[in-house]
């Protein structure tokens, strides 16, 4: 019978706690997979999906690689566990002058053959029916894989596809992800989901200095992000009148400094009054001037009661870029709408802030009333 044989890893280190990550893991398979025709089944330390139509194969496999926990599955063969079957399958191999390598895992202790005798064997059945190839253990150009498991069932399989590993979402809380416009912050919300955690979203805009458009790429990178991090409630709030106050009354070098400071302050109402966990953000340490060491602690110590997370610290862009390629959204982030965080932009602006000068600076604004309006232009759009 034609299966995919499905993998977790980082679960395995989950001791007594093992079994609520399953469960968590196991939930959002069969969630990802609602609409699909199938059988799901368990087995210690593999999961099986059957008795699905070929044809849906390839969108099965699309689906489940976009789950946070799977580390990898296979297009598989399942069999008795019997050493006359695993032969059978051995022989129908035509692999015509490839060089290949037979591997065995035997979870199933009771299985009358070794590990290492088995593949042995099964090396001699298929180099009998290939007498042009030859076996290669190191750099096989084709591997025959059987893996035994503990309920009477094998699976033969020749490919082992990587998933996206880490950990089942929502096994690490909800946390608001400061959603701009740019390459970084969709990947630092990828990044902190596949650690487990689910998201809601915030983003703000500057609307007439930014235009529609510029909101309408954010939505696009919620729901291209969406497929990995599930359901997204995106909190929409206008910053316009927050810059320019910053604009009227402060200096033009702290101006970056002060806004985002001030989204700090919005980011934590809104986590309150959602019950979420952490901040998120896109900041990568030294990338521009509002990433330094100096500017992170400044912008960050507004905040007081909930912890503020930046999964991209210490990646290049080189790097990012990279994962913004591989998840869909590097295309979006490249389209040249402005966000909000390049209005007013100075030509200097400061890169070693001190707290006693952003406080004196913001002495010149009435923070509370900007912050509270903020919130009152608060619009909330479900990415499903």
């Amino acid at each position: 019978m034609r299966v995919l044989l499905l993998r977790f890893g980082e679960l395995y280190l989950k001791g007594n706690n093992r079994n609520i990550f399953e469960s968590m893991l196991i939930g959002n398979i069969k969630k990802k997979l609602i609409g699909e025709d199938f059988k799901f089944s368990k087995t210690f330390g593999r999961y099986v999906i059957s008795n699905y139509k070929e044809e849906d194969e390839e969108n099965l496999i699309l689906l489940l690689k976009q789950v946070f926990g799977l580390y990898s599955l296979s297009r598989a063969i399942e069999v008795d566990a019997k050493p006359e079957t695993i032969y059978a399958e051995a022989e129908k191999v035509d692999i015509g002058n490839k060089t290949f390598k037979a591997i065995v895992k035997r979870a199933d202790k009771n299985f009358p053959i070794q590990s290492m005798e088995l593949a042995k064997k099964l090396g001699e059945v298929i180099l009998e029916n290939n007498p042009n190839s030859s076996v290669d253990l190191y750099n096989p150009q084709f591997e025959f894989n059987v893996d035994i498991r503990m309920h009477g069932k094998a699976y033969i399989f020749s490919e082992t596809i990587k998933c996206q590993g880490g950990l089942p979402l929502g096994s690490a809380g909800k946390g608001l992800l400061l959603l701009s416009g740019g390459i970084d912050s969709p990947v630092a919300g990828y990044l902190i989901g596949k650690r487990g955690m689910e998201l809601e979203a915030l983003h703000f805009h500057s609307y007439p200095y930014t235009s529609e458009l510029a909101k309408e790429k954010v939505i696009a990178l919620a729901k291209e992000i969406s497929p990995y991090v599930g359901k997204i409630k995106l909190h929409v709030v206008s910053f316009t009148k927050v810059q320019e106050a910053i604009h009227m009354n402060c200096l033009p070098e702290y101006m970056i400094t002060l806004m985002r400071r001030i989204m700090m302050r919005v980011a934590e109402s809104i986590c309150e009054k959602n019950s979420l966990g952490a901040i998120i953000t896109g900041e990568s340490l030294g990338q521009v001037a509002s990433q330094t060491m100096q500017s992170m602690t400044v912008t960050g110590e507004v905040v007081k009661r909930k912890p503020v997370f930046r999964p991209c610290i210490a990646m290049d862009k080189e790097d990012i870029m990279q994962i913004a390629n591989a998840i869909g959204t590097y295309k979006t982030s490249i389209l040249p709408y402005e966000d909000c965080c390049t209005v007013f932009l100075p030509k200097n602006p400061v890169i070693k802030p001190t707290i006693e000068k952003c406080e004196k600076e913001e002495k010149r604004l009435n923070i509370d009333m900007l912050v509270e309006e903020c919130l009152q232009t608060e619009e909330i759009i479900v990415i499903d």
